[in-house]
């Protein structure tokens, strides 16, 4: 099985970077893991409408691009089947379900990049990596479901506080 970090960019992608200096400063802004989809206003209301009529097509591309990972895969963790995903890009939107889905992997990926203080390749071997914590399960596909994001949210909140888990 190959290493997670194996085709990884030297950098991390500018988004995260960005983010990541960000939440250097102290300038992180509830909602902020929402500039990894090419979001850019971070007010809850705006974010929930923005949902509720459909993420475009573009943010799920560019989370793709800031998580690294190929369009096939993100689509399974958001639970997009490989011919909805053609449709969904022919239309140009993902449905509201889709786009929660896709919103809540930002906001694990951020988190864990929090945990990690920014630090890009920690917090993805991190995410893909089995965790005990989680019954050996990976954090990653584990935020496919929202109990399993909580689960997963639960687990970072816990390390970053040095709770054994």
């Amino acid at each position: 099985m190959p290493n997670v970090t194996d085709a990884l960019p030297v950098k991390a992608p500018k988004d995260v970077e960005n983010l990541r200096q960000k939440s250097l400063a102290g300038q992180t802004e509830p909602h902020a893991y929402a500039s990894l989809l090419g979001i850019k206003s971070y007010d809850t209301l705006k974010l929930r409408e923005q949902v509720e009529k459909g993420l475009s097509y573009k943010a799920f591309e560019r989370l793709q691009r800031n998580i690294v990972l190929s369009l096939k895969r993100l689509a399974e963790l958001i639970r997009i089947p490989p011919r909805t995903l053609a449709r969904r890009k022919e239309q140009g939107r993902l449905l509201p379900d889709e786009s929660d889905r896709l919103l809540r992997l930002s906001r694990i990926f951020a988190e864990s990049l929090e945990l990690f203080e920014g630090d890009f390749h920690a917090a993805r071997t991190w995410l893909f990596t089995p965790q005990p914590a989680l019954g050996g399960g990976i954090p990653i596909e584990f935020s496919s479901s929202e109990v399993g994001a909580r689960e997963v949210e639960n687990l970072i909140g816990r390390l970053e506080h040095g709770i054994p888990s």
